[in-house]
């Protein structure tokens, strides 16, 4: 007998369009009533069921593409950024330098930039941000003698610590502390305490696994087969000049890209704020790329051309999170995700501030599965969820740190989730061997979130 093969991620998100699909034909309609785009607590009410057939499930992945055209674009303009730097020959030479630098001092890397990207995700929710960086760290882990889960924890488990422990971030916990009534800086100490513990288990984590596939290949949850991307120190081009150059506006680039996007004003930091999103991060990396292009003296046509063939190779990457957004619009349309926000507003109703902090993590962890977007679930559930904390005596800071830890843990883990599955398509890594390889992470992580939200409703923080 032939050994199952676990599918694409393609056919791992259509099937779950296909299951939401089915799931409105069995999920009773409804609605709540809105104010200024925000659900009003116990105002739902049946509507009209709105099944979805064969025809929409066909529709969605194409409405998720034009729900997230920007992200794709986004995306695409990486890659054809990327690929304009890699013809040059400029990122080869200066892994090699690096890794022959380090010495064989190469782990090192590995708590550096998962505290840098823990800042990030920590403080203005480094996430999709995070795509630019795995065609970036990838190949650095793999010369380095890992394997390419090492180089995709790094960001995704770095960031994904960061995000689940968000101190200040004005996505999650600025949108929340908004719909719930209460300061960003409310809940910040417990929050710090979170994100300290969390980064260190991450980091552990990530060392340990890295420290044992290095010494014994065979251990690696994926395999050797990644060899094609290394780069080998004695095949590796110059580090010259002109290539230096290079690297310093490669560089700049993702630097630009971070600062364009953090909200100072909305952390209380008097630095000017550029505002910017996807659109001009595109942008960005157009420029930076014909710029590059330019200084390695390409002509116009190799410049086009590299820029096309960088683009196709994260064509892939777009299409998995054009699905993937698919399945929350299927929902919105077959009007069941208020439905399913209402079966958790009658659960949490009447119980004690233990039980009812305990039981809005449980209930998040579910509900951020079907809606991936911290944002867009915090729009959703919070004018509903947080005032029935104060029928059991629980603040709106805890209800928050509940959300934002629920959601920022199933996002790193739910083949809903552009990031992961886009982060696994570029690292040539199978979601069951993500799956096998990051599970006790997770389960750890439940169990000290448990533990922080009892000693938070307790204490009543």
């Amino acid at each position: 007998m032939s050994r199952f093969k676990m599918p694409t991620a393609y056919t791992i998100l259509f099937s779950l369009i296909i299951v939401v699909a089915v799931a409105t034909y069995l999920v009773p309609a409804g609605q709540y009533d809105y104010q200024d785009d925000v659900p009003v607590a116990g105002t739902y009410h049946a509507v009209e069921q709105n099944p979805q057939g064969a025809g929409d499930v066909v529709l969605a992945a194409f409405n998720g593409f034009y729900d997230a055209v920007d992200v794709c674009l986004f995306i695409l303009m990486v890659g054809g950024f990327l690929g304009v730097v890699m013809k040059t020959g400029a990122v080869d030479a200066g892994v090699s330098n690096v890794i022959k630098k380090l010495g064989g001092r190469e782990k090192w890397l590995i708590p550096i930039l998962m505290v840098l990207f823990g800042l990030g995700g920590t403080s203005y929710g480094m996430w999709e941000e995070t795509m630019a960086f795995y065609p970036l760290l990838i190949p650095i882990f793999l010369a380095a003698g890992y394997d390419a889960v090492v180089g995709i924890s790094v960001i995704l488990l770095g960031a994904g610590a960061g995000v689940i422990c968000s101190t200040v971030n004005p996505f999650a916990t600025g949108i929340a502390a908004g719909f719930a009534g209460v300061s960003l800086g409310e809940g910040i100490l417990l929050r710090i305490v979170q994100w300290v513990v969390f980064e260190g288990a991450a980091i552990w984590y990530v060392m340990a696994y890295a420290a044992k596939v290095k010494k014994n290949p065979e251990l690696s949850v994926v395999g050797r087969g990644h060899e094609v991307l290394h780069t080998k120190a004695g095949e590796a081009p110059e580090l010259t000049g002109k290539r230096k150059g290079i690297l310093v506006l490669f560089m700049l680039t993702f630097l630009v890209m971070i600062y364009g996007v953090i909200p100072f004003s909305d952390m209380g930091l008097p630095l000017p704020e550029l505002g910017w999103w996807f659109p001009e991060l595109s942008g960005l990396f157009l420029v930076s790329a014909i710029l590059i292009g330019l200084i390695d003296r390409m002509e116009e046509s190799a410049i086009a051309e590299e820029f096309v063939t960088g683009s196709a190779d994260l064509l892939g990457v777009a299409f998995i999170i054009g699905i993937s957004r698919g399945i929350t619009v299927l929902m919105n349309e077959g009007r069941i995700t208020d439905t399913v926000l209402h079966w958790g507003e009658d659960a949490l109703t009447g119980t004690g501030s233990l039980a009812f902090i305990l039981l809005v993590f449980l209930l998040y962890l579910p509900l951020s599965v079907l809606i991936p977007s911290s944002s867009g679930l915090a729009t959703l559930s919070i004018p509903i969820v947080a005032p029935l904390g104060k029928f059991a005596e629980v603040s709106g800071a805890l209800v928050i740190t509940a959300f934002q830890s629920a959601s920022g843990l199933v996002n790193i883990i739910t083949p809903t989730a552009a990031v992961v599955m886009g982060a696994l398509a570029l690292g040539r890594v199978s979601y069951d061997r993500w799956v096998k390889y990051v599970w006790k992470l997770i389960v750890l992580f439940v169990l000290l979130t448990m533990a922080f939200l009892a000693v938070g409703a307790l204490l009543g923080m």
